[in-house]
């Protein structure tokens, strides 16, 4: 059976974690078990980058490089193209357009680009409902998807079903939450809303293999 490989390019929630940081983890780092041993998972994610500065600092470059024909590209963006400084891209405008790099460079290969929505943040209001923190950037990846005819895996809307099924209290289970003294990583607690321990990254991890076995054709007979 012939190898195949999915790059993945994203932000810190799909990004593989030291150990001075575990359990902390990105689905990028775990999504491999969902998949026959044929397929590689390249994560090239990395945290704290936007659309814009993975293309800055040549990073899909070094992608675009490697990917085959027939391989994927899986691309996560929008935490950070939020940020008030050189990271930022406008949903609409400039987020599109960088996008639409990942798309090219990944189709002037012949490889298969996937569009993937960011995951909400733990951000519950007083009725247990989770808000949106991550203003346009999904509905302007899904438009983009649609005009491009690219696969899309909505992890937004996904992981709002997710978090409002757990509640405020249980969902903590899937993010960076300890107290005082609970893990030596984190002697002084942490309340990270944003990133996920172990159990978080397989839950996404999982969501996305199964979305994959969904919709993805080609790819779809290689979930386990």
């Amino acid at each position: 059976m012939k190898n195949i490989h999915i790059y993945i390019a994203g932000d810190s929630t799909v990004s593989d974690c030291p150990p001075n940081e575990e359990p902390r983890a990105g689905w990028g780092q775990v999504l491999h078990h969902y998949f026959l041993d044929n397929v590689i998972v390249h994560n090239l994610a990395i945290g704290g980058r936007s659309s814009k500065s993975y293309i800055d600092e040549k990073r899909l470059e070094t992608i675009l490089n490697e990917i085959q024909p027939n391989d994927y590209l899986f691309i996560q963006f929008g935490h950070n193209d939020q940020k008030q400084d050189q990271r930022r891209t406008e949903p609409y405008s400039s987020y599109q357009s960088y996008l639409t790099q990942y798309i090219r460079g990944a189709r002037e290969k012949k490889a298969i680009p996937v569009l993937i929505t960011s995951m909400h943040r733990r951000t519950f209001d007083e009725n247990g409902k989770i808000t949106n923190s991550l203003g346009e950037y999904p509905r302007a990846m899904m438009a983009l998807a649609k005009e491009q005819q690219v696969d899309l895996i909505d992890l937004w809307n996904e992981s709002k079903q997710l978090y409002e099924s757990l509640g405020p209290e249980k969902c903590k289970d899937l993010f960076i939450w300890f107290e005082p003294g609970e893990h030596p990583n984190y002697p002084d607690g942490i309340s990270d809303d944003t990133h996920f321990r172990v159990e978080g990254a397989y839950k996404f991890a999982s969501i996305i293999a199964k979305k994959v076995k969904e919709g993805i054709l080609g790819l779809a007979k290689y979930v386990k």
